[in-house]
């Protein structure tokens, strides 16, 4: 990857989680950080791509380039609609308590360290979309599909959660249907399956391009992010917290990430 273009995508990730730590300070709510985070990685990504003269195959780009921008607008757009309706994300209000009188700064330099994640995840889209065979092979329609696979699958869970909290019926209960009664995070299961499809589009299992191989990075990093750092502990704390015993019900008898049938 060109060093200019991996300079620029990296400020303007930076710049991006600037402004988002000024909206969600000027809104008290969180969940705006979310929004500013996926749509900067889709834009950076894609203008870094498209911005290169060292893509070999123009059919590969434009399909890395239109995989990104399904994955950011449906992401993106998801949590904009939910950020509008809520108050604040429970995880950031979290992080708030803890930090207390520092939370400003601390938020400031937290928000910093996710542009660095969406810049590492640009990379790998843009090693992906470099790979130099000119044609597309069988690896890249598989990526797709995974791609494609994983946005619907996290369209779905968040629309079974959707419909599950809008019942009055189940008020404060726990969603373990559909998808939920196989995984307990099955949003975040399809957020770390969207990104091993870059690991098909750019690796050469034939061994010519050993930078294809970085592509693996994105999903060992969004795997570590979401399953033991900043999604499942968090959101699992808080959902012991409101919800008690049912949610502990609820994980004794449910996978935690990996989908898997529900225990008796």
């Amino acid at each position: 990857m060109p060093v200019a273009i991996l300079i620029i995508a990296t400020i303007a990730l930076s710049l991006i989680m600037a402004a988002a730590w000024l909206m969600q300070r000027a809104t008290g709510n969180g969940g705006w950080a979310d929004v500013f985070w996926a749509f900067g990685v889709g834009t950076s990504g894609i203008i870094a791509v498209l911005a290169s003269s060292d893509m070999v195959s123009p059919a590969r780009q434009y399909l890395v380039v239109t995989l990104l921008a399904i994955w950011s607008l449906r992401l993106g757009g998801h949590i904009l609609s939910r950020t509008r309706k809520s108050h604040d994300d429970p995880r950031y209000v979290k992080l708030r308590e803890e930090w207390g009188a520092l939370a400003n700064s601390r938020m400031f330099f937290f928000l910093q360290s996710q542009a660095f994640i969406g810049a590492m995840l640009v990379i790998c889209v843009y090693v992906a979309a470099a790979r130099p065979d000119a044609d597309l092979e069988f690896p890249d329609y598989v990526g797709a599909l995974i791609m494609l696979i994983a946005v619907a699958g996290e369209a779905i869970a968040d629309l079974q959660l959707k419909r599950f909290g809008k019942d009055p019926a189940n008020r404060g209960k726990i969603c373990d249907v559909g998808l939920w009664a196989w995984s307990r995070h099955p949003n975040y299961f399809f957020e770390w399956l969207a990104w091993t499809s870059y690991v098909l589009i750019g690796a050469d299992f034939d061994g010519d391009y050993v930078h294809g191989w970085l592509t693996l990075t994105a999903p060992v990093l969004m795997y570590v992010l979401l399953r033991h750092v900043s999604g499942v502990p968090p959101l699992e704390e808080h959902m012991l917290a409101s919800r008690g015993n049912a949610f502990r019900a609820y994980q004794r008898r449910t996978s935690v990430f990996f989908p898997m049938p529900p225990k008796g």
